[in-house]
């Protein structure tokens, strides 16, 4: 799963994200999700999450626990 549909992101996933200042590098931050902030059912980049450390940014990748 690549994060870019809606119904596959719930609030206590663990995703790695891009962060709005390392999408130049494509660095990406784990952590957990507590917000979904993207309306839309779907996003090319990625759906916009908060996570629980207060850091926004897009998922890139869903993690299988």
């Amino acid at each position: 799963m690549d994060g870019t549909r809606r119904s596959d992101i719930r609030p206590g996933l663990h995703v790695s994200i891009v962060l709005k200042k390392d999408q130049q590098t494509g660095k990406l931050t784990e952590g957990i999700v507590r917000d979904i902030l993207t309306n839309s059912p779907a996003h090319p980049h990625g759906i916009k999450v908060r996570l629980e450390s207060g850091e926004i940014g897009r998922v890139k990748k869903i993690k299988e626990i």
